[in-house]
């Protein structure tokens, strides 16, 4: 007898409920996949626009790039406190700082050859009516002018320097470009080549040596670790941390160091390595 052909029997209905929607479902978990993948925040961030020019400020980078870690421990060393400022400050308390202990300030002027800060006169004047020590910094932007240019600027625009006993030199505040590679797109030899170009003309125009802001890292990443400028211009190095930590090349020693942006009255602290008097006389030459 002729075995019986057996029809095919169709699958339970909770058995095609579940093969209509498991494509669907793992559709969408394939496609959200590579959000979870490492490297995804990172080009999230990197579609982030800059921010506008001339917004720019001393230690705008040391926290995305470094870190940051504790307050500094109590230092042997007698220090002296001050405070950075920029447009990003408006206008200043400058007695509650000095009240509080803050005697000497850098206000920042210019930035590429395109930038003067709106809030600067309040800023430098004010420090200086209270009582403080005060100069001048510059923000460098070295892929749009030249250093001589835009050290030409920095002088034009409120960078320049008196022998009055209370104007401290110019600062180049070199760090990590907020607007673009953070290094300017300039490889390490023409880096050095600008700076220096930069620190040459402020003097020539000045009498003084400018004040290198910059952090060791940044430094290291876009100079090599060059060891050229330490036997001539004053260190003034950015760590967020409980030490001073390594210092650039050609630093034996930090003249200031930025230790917070977080501070009282105003965010950006700095620490001079040295009494008053030494603030003094890195202000008289």
């Amino acid at each position: 007898m002729p075995t019986p052909l057996h029809r095919h029997r169709p699958a339970p209905s909770h058995h095609l409920r579940r093969s209509r929607f498991a494509a669907p479902w793992i559709l969408l978990a394939a496609l959200a996949l590579p959000l979870a993948l490492p490297g995804a925040a990172t080009a999230a961030d990197a579609a982030d626009p800059p921010p506008a020019r001339g917004t720019a400020r001393m230690g705008q980078g040391v926290i995305p790039h470094d870190s940051q870690g504790g307050l500094p421990r109590d230092p042997r060393a007698v220090q002296t406190e001050g405070v950075d400022v920029s447009s990003h400050q408006g206008d200043v308390a400058w007695q509650t700082l000095w009240n509080s202990g803050v005697k000497w300030a850098y206000v920042k002027a210019t930035e590429g050859t395109y930038y003067k800060n709106n809030y600067f006169a309040q800023q430098y004047n004010g420090s200086y009516s209270v009582g403080m020590i005060r100069g001048a910094y510059h923000f460098a932007t070295p892929n749009t002018a030249s250093g001589a240019a835009q050290a030409h600027y920095f002088v034009d625009n409120g960078g320049g320097w008196s022998r009055d006993g209370r104007t401290l030199p110019g600062v180049l505040d070199i760090e990590w470009n907020p607007y673009g590679a953070q290094c300017y797109g300039l490889s390490q030899a023409a880096m050095v080549n600008w700076i220096r170009d930069f620190t040459n003309t402020y003097r020539a125009r000045t009498g003084r040596d400018a004040v290198i802001y910059t952090a060791t890292s940044w430094w290291k990443d876009c100079t090599g670790n060059n060891a050229g400028f330490g036997a001539t211009n004053p260190l003034w190095v950015a760590r967020y941390n409980t030490t001073v930590g390594e210092l650039p090349a050609g630093w034996p020693v930090h003249t200031m160091w930025q230790y917070t942006s977080t501070g009282p009255t105003v965010g950006d602290h700095n620490r001079f390595n040295g009494a008053l008097d030494r603030v003094q006389a890195l202000a008289n030459g």
